[in-house]
């Protein structure tokens, strides 16, 4: 395929197909006639050799040929927007939605600051917040469909940056009264109890040490270094009775029986300040995690992004003084 042959705005038909994954939803994006998307449509299969979508259950499901070569697409269309417009991003004037994936714990503990932040400063602004719990966040961060994620993370590749928000460490909880409370614990005491334990993806076994590999980047998915290290030695093995994605029902479960639940220890000071739950002694050095939040290198070259990585920043700076 020679670019002397291919209209590029035909490329713009192709991207809005990508974000809304429908011929008459990129006509509306665009300003066309459904009529006039699918001609355009037709001919860039033409030129490209490939039916670049097709229609699924879910709408225009993009083929792996469109896959490869949409972040290619996205960045060349950027760069001549760029260079067209050149426009500041004034944040008070500013009317934009960032798209962010975030856990529960991320939501709450990061994006809240952030939210009431906005709300003087940028009022224009929208936060979409999308489940961090998809296997598929960080293809939807390839693919553009998403501007940041919000999580733990280990290893990234090249492509993906990264800033380190805030950490937190690892805390035993059960409820008021239970057996363990008041007294030194052992691994072995705590394995005589049911565990509670959430796993952020629902991934189950095929965590490893905690993280799941999604698209080469490693997400954290439970923080809990006895369930790691608790059959490395042949001791005592956890019995986990409950799973789950999320840790609002953490509490009330903790609260009617004799379950135990690692969880963040910003999660676990709010349950024991409401004085139905009391903390453990860890009988071993707390795991440690960091949040951080995530972005495709292409929008290093976004302002509104940077601006918004920078009031992310300056919030969870606030907070920790707080």
């Amino acid at each position: 395929m020679s670019l002397k042959r291919v209209d590029l705005n035909l490329f713009r038909v192709f991207e809005a197909i990508m974000q809304s994954r429908s011929v008459s939803g990129a006509s509306k994006d665009l300003g066309v006639t459904a009529s006039a998307v699918s001609h355009a449509l037709a001919r860039l299969r033409l030129a490209v050799g490939d039916d670049l979508f097709v229609y699924g259950e879910d709408g225009m499901v993009p083929t792996p040929r469109a896959l490869a070569i949409a972040p290619a697409i996205r960045e060349g269309l950027g760069r001549i927007e760029d260079a067209i417009v050149a426009r500041p991003f004034v944040p008070a004037e500013a009317a934009r939605t960032f798209r962010i994936a975030a856990s529960e714990y991320g939501t709450s503990e990061v994006l809240t600051g952030l939210i009431a932040r906005l709300a003087r400063s940028a009022p224009q602004i929208e936060l979409c917040i999308f489940p961090y719990s998809r296997l598929d966040v960080v293809q939807q961060l390839d693919e553009g469909r998403l501007d940041l994620v919000v999580g733990w993370f280990a290893d990234l590749p090249e492509r993906v940056r990264r800033m380190p928000l805030l950490t937190d460490h690892e805390a035993l909880v059960v409820r008021r009264g239970h057996p363990l409370a008041g007294r030194p614990v052992t691994r072995e005491a705590l394995f005589a109890y049911p565990f509670v334990v959430v796993e952020l993806l629902g991934a189950g076994d095929q965590a490893l040490g905690g993280f799941v590999d999604d698209r080469g980047v490693w997400r954290r998915v439970w923080i809990d270094r006895l369930l790691m290290e608790a059959d490395a030695d042949g001791a005592p093995v956890a019995h986990v009775a409950v799973s789950l994605p999320h840790y609002a029902s953490v509490g009330d479960i903790l609260a009617r029986t004799d379950m135990v639940a690692t969880l963040p220890e910003r999660v676990a000071r709010r349950l024991v300040a409401a004085g139905a739950h009391a903390a453990l002694d860890m009988p071993h050095a707390p795991l440690e995690a960091t949040v951080e939040a995530i972005w495709h290198q292409r929008a290093e070259r976004d302002g509104g992004l940077q601006w918004l990585l920078g009031e992310l920043a300056e919030t969870v700076r606030a907070e920790a003084k707080a």
